[in-house]
C-alpha cells in the first residue's frame, strides 16, 4: 500500500501503486517499476512468520479485555512515523505485536500486559560497532549502566547488514541477527561485548549494524545505527 499526500497535486507519495513504487532518497523524491521481492523463504523468515502467527493467535485468544486496554492505552501514547515523517498512532495490538514478536523469535517467553511506562526506551548514542578479518566478531560498544544494561532480562539485540563497497553509503539491508546482549544486575552489562557476526566480514568493506533496545516490560525502542570499516 502506498502512502500519498495531497497539495496542488500530489507533493509527496511513499510505497507502491500498480507496477510503480514511489519512494525517497537523499536527494529527492522518485519513481521506479516495481519489482517482484526475492522469496528465499530462509530459517530467519520462517521463525518470524512462525513468532508473527502465535502472537496473532495470543492476542485474541490469550490476552484478557484489560491486557489488551493497557496496550490501547500505551499505543495511544507513542507517536511513531510514517514513511512521509508524518505523525501516527499505532493501535494496540500493532505495539503489542512489535513489541514481542523479537523476544518470542529468539524463544524467550512475550510479555502479555500491556507497559505502564507510557514511552519508547531511549536509544543508546554511544551504539558504536567494529569487526575484524582475523576475529570474525562484532565488537558491540554501548553505555555501561544504561537503564536496560542493569535490568535483569532486558536485551539489546543487535543486526549486521551483508559487507558493501566503501563507495556505497546508502544501506537498507538485508541484515542478519548477531545475537542479544542481555542486560544483568547491577552494575550491569560491561562493555564492549563480542557477538560472532553471521556474515563474513570482509576486509576493507562497510559494514552497518542496527540495534534496539528491549525492556522487560515488553517496551523496544526504534532501531539505531552504527557504520564501521572491517580491519584486518
Amino acid at each position: 500500500m502506498a502512502l500519498v499526500k495531497y497539495g496542488g497535486g500530489i507533493i509527496q507519495a511513499s510505497g507502491s501503486i500498480a507496477g510503480t513504487t514511489h519512494a525517497r532518497n537523499r536527494f529527492g523524491n522518485y519513481i521506479r517499476a516495481r519489482t517482484k521481492p526475492v522469496n528465499p523463504n530462509s530459517l530467519q523468515q520462517g521463525h518470524v512468520r512462525t513468532s508473527l502467527s502465535f502472537l496473532t493467535m495470543a492476542w485474541a485468544s490469550v490476552l484478557t479485555p484489560a491486557e489488551r486496554i493497557a496496550w490501547a492505552t500505551y499505543a495511544n501514547a507513542i507517536a511513531m512515523k510514517n514513511r512521509l515523517g508524518e505523525s501516527i498512532y499505532l493501535t494496540g495490538f500493532n505495539h503489542f505485536i512489535r513489541s514481542n514478536v523479537e523476544y518470542y523469535r529468539h524463544k524467550l517467553l512475550y510479555v502479555k500486559a500491556g507497559p505502564t511506562t507510557l514511552a519508547l526506551p531511549e536509544k543508546d548514542v554511544a551504539f558504536a560497532c567494529t569487526g575484524s578479518v582475523a576475529s570474525q566478531r562484532i565488537s558491540v560498544a554501548f553505555t555501561e549502566g544504561a537503564p536496560w544494561a542493569i535490568e535483569v532480562g532486558a536485551q539489546m539485540f543487535v543486526y549486521m547488514g551483508t559487507p558493501r563497497q566503501i563507495t556505497r553509503n546508502f544501506f537498507n539491508g538485508p541484515w542478519k541477527c548477531a545475537g542479544a546482549i542481555t542486560g544483568v544486575a547491577n552494575p550491569g552489562v560491561q562493555s564492549p561485548t563480542d557477538l560472532v557476526a553471521p556474515m563474513t566480514l570482509i576486509l576493507g568493506q562497510l559494514v552497518t549494524c542496527y540495534a534496539r533496545i528491549w525492556r522487560i516490560d515488553g517496551r523496544i525502542s526504534e532501531p539505531f545505527t552504527s557504520t564501521f570499516t572491517v580491519t584486518a
